[in-house]
């Protein structure tokens, strides 16, 4: 369901649904170009249904009329774009859509029936649509009479790719045909899609496309109908086969919490029923799944947010970062040029002041760090050896690319130097050494010395003096130009890796510029209220509704909020999950990537972004990603422990998490109203720690 020819704004251009090539090419070619962005339609006021390859984009009236994105999609086909409802010749009159589950939304409507005098409808019409089309619709009456209506339900489709839809260029419905005991559509391409009902109608109309029963509802009786959609591929469609399939849930943990405030524990059911929402299987490679970056918009190939997520979601269970890294590790240059060993991805925006960065890069980079972290995780020894040497080649790339500079460039060879990127770079080289230390394999000395010189350029070169404290530089070119802008980006210096024993990598900051961060962080200039903004308010250039320009980013929030809670900044780190958990609500406890990064008032929401995705990976598992940092989880699976590191405020009161996974185990934690931690639940023979 990826976009190419309609991307959103600031985003890499995306493969049509489906798999990547198998082999990359034997010489690596340049980083692709960011496309040029196009406005997007909004489905930021419709109801989505994930099921991932099915989607379903729906108006909160709940009827499918045709317009704009709305219908049922399969692999990024629209399937059904028109679902009309009418009884008695009209249409109920809408009153709730919501959403049941991830999959699963429910509309609420009423009716007047005919010749019943005063305001009161007497018929109350339920509409529970699911996102591969199933529908079931429900009419109960209330009237003190038997009522004999008729009932019927106006179908279409056009088969339109999503990209097509979104960008306007989607032709019109074809004609149906009358197919058992529903409708049957065929398209140029021999793909067929048709609707089935049960009961079946008493009329089937195939020019206006028209399904017709006759209900007859007692007083206090209900009628319902069935709608079930089916799927028929052409032989020349490419659509995925069975092997593409609906991944199963059992790749991430049911975890749950519960709270003095209800909110974590809401979001926290939210944001896992999402990430199960968005897995999909590797067509190519079925046994592989990774999260999709975000619905409706990018649903391609395996992508940097996908492993960041993957990283994020590890405390649900090591599987899924098993299966993202090798879906990555095929897209791994091979061969002995200066590209081997840098995993492929496009160029994505980086903001008004600086040129697109690469995200091949951002994956080589967490490709080692999010190994080695789901290795303390408790990741099985036969996934480690598989993917081992797809780190170690990563790793080769990052020492040849430090080269005589001691840093990054990013996204060529000609720089420039990214402060963010620098900060990636330093956490594979320490937790790369650690990996190849466990694994008895060389280069984990030669990483230190690494990360050391990088660690000396950086503290020489990014960070600003001034009267205030200082500030560090958001990249730097060989020439000595110097972008001083700050942004969200600063989290990533935050954010060091989890080494043996429950202990944190260290940074590229010393404690006192730690520290410094940490306060910038926490200004309204960064802080928002609602989270943390991608570009600071007094910058030049800055967008509330900027990607990287000022708008809040669900994942750079979640980053500073566990990073300010490690080390030991708790006031902001609070501020910050705390507009977080304020954002979900405003947005029915379904993050989007981003959104708005409006300064917060009394009485406001936070206001969506027209091309966001929602859901999106980075955002459901930042929310996993903030919210546990209440409870700092620090496992150490190969060395039988694990400990846990609470923020001492307890910013929500009493917390308990269940449902989590260590070791391969369930684990458990409960943190008090004083902040002190205790673990329930863990795995039989790791020694505990608080």
């Amino acid at each position: 369901m990826a976009l190419s020819p309609a991307p959103a704004p600031g985003r890499p251009t995306g493969h049509p649904f489906g798999a990547p090539p198998d082999r990359p090419p034997a010489a690596a070619a340049p980083p692709r170009a960011a496309a040029r962005p196009t406005e997007l339609p909004s489905v930021h006021g419709a109801l989505l249904c994930v099921a991932l390859p099915a989607l379903a984009i729906c108006p909160e009236h709940g009827q499918l009329t045709g317009d704009g994105p709305d219908g049922v999609y399969a692999a990024g086909r629209r399937l059904l774009s028109r679902c009309v409802l009418r009884v008695a010749g009209r249409e109920p009159v809408a009153l709730q859509g919501r959403m049941a589950t991830a999959d699963r939304a429910v509309f609420t409507g009423v009716l007047h029936a005919p010749g019943t005098p005063g305001p009161d409808p007497g018929i109350t019409v339920e509409r529970t649509r699911s996102a591969d089309g199933t529908e079931r619709v429900t009419l109960r009456s209330a009237v003190l009479r038997p009522l004999r209506l008729p009932v019927e339900i106006a179908l279409g489709t056009d088969l339109a790719d999503l990209g097509a839809v979104a960008s306007g260029r989607h032709g019109p419905e074809l004609p149906a045909t009358v197919h058992g005991t529903g409708l049957r559509w065929t398209g140029a391409d021999g793909r067929s899609v048709a609707v089935t009902a049960d009961p079946p109608p008493m009329d089937a109309l195939a020019a206006a496309g028209v399904l017709r029963w006759e209900a007859e509802l007692a007083p206090g009786a209900a009628f319902t109908v069935r709608l079930r959609l089916r799927d028929e591929p052409g032989r020349s469609t490419g659509a995925p086969g069975a092997g593409a399939g609906r991944p199963g849930g059992h790749l991430l943990a049911e975890a749950r919490a519960e709270c003095d405030d209800p909110r974590p524990g809401e979001l926290l059911r939210t944001s896992v029923e999402d990430l199960r929402a968005l897995l999909q299987r590797d067509p190519a490679h079925p046994a592989d799944v990774h999260l999709a970056a975000g619905v409706p918009w990018r649903c391609g190939p395996v992508t940097a947010e996908a492993l960041w997520a993957a990283r994020m979601a590890l405390p649900l269970g090591t599987r899924l970062a098993a299966t993202t890294l090798r879906a990555l590790g095929r897209t791994q240059i091979p061969g002995r040029g200066p590209d081997s060993g840098r995993v492929q991805g496009p160029l994505r925006d980086a903001g008004p002041h600086l040129p697109p960065r690469c995200t091949g890069i951002e994956s080589t980079l967490a490709f080692p760090a999010v190994l080695a972290e789901a290795r303390r995780w408790g990741l099985p020894a036969a996934d480690l050896e598989e993917l081992l040497p797809v780190a170690e080649r990563c790793l080769d790339w990052l020492r040849r690319a430090t080269g005589g500079s001691g840093l990054v460039p990013d996204p060529g060879p000609g720089g420039p130097w990214r402060a963010e990127t620098q900060a990636h770079a330093h956490r594979a080289a320490l937790l790369g050494a650690d990996l190849l230390d466990a694994c008895d394999r060389p280069g984990g000395d030669a990483l230190r010395e690494t990360a050391g010189r990088l660690r000396e350029r950086f503290g020489h070169e990014f960070w600003l003096d001034d009267p205030a404290g200082g500030r560090p530089a958001a990249a730097r070119t060989r020439e000595g130009r110097t972008w001083t802008q700050l942004g969200g980006w600063a989290a990533h210096l935050l954010d060091t890796g989890l080494l043996g024993g429950g202990r944190y990598a260290r940074g590229l900051l010393d404690e006192t510029r730690t520290g410094q961060v940490a306060r910038l962080l926490g200004t309204p200039a960064l802080d928002s209220g609602w989270g943390l903004r991608g570009l600071g308010t007094k910058e030049p250039g800055h967008n509330p509704f900027g990607h990287r320009a000022g708008a809040v980013r669900v994942h750079e929030t979640a980053v500073a909020v566990a990073g300010l809670a490690a080390a030991g900044h708790e006031r902001e780190a609070a501020s910050l999950l705390r507009g977080l958990l304020d954002a979900a609500e405003g947005f029915g406890r379904r993050l989007p990537e981003m959104y708005a990064g409006e300064q917060r008032t009394a009485g406001a929401r936070p206001v969506p972004h027209p091309a966001a995705c929602r859901p999106a990976a980075v955002a459901a598992a930042g929310a996993v990603h903030a919210l546990l940092a209440l409870a700092g989880i620090r496992p150490d699976a190969p060395g039988r422990s694990v400990s846990t590191h609470p923020m001492r405020s307890a910013p929500w009161g009493a917390i308990r998490f269940s449902g989590l996974v260590v070791a391969g185990e369930p684990f458990a934690v409960r943190v008090g109203r004083l902040g002190l931690g205790m673990i329930e639940e863990a795995a039989e023979g790791l020694q505990l720690g608080v």
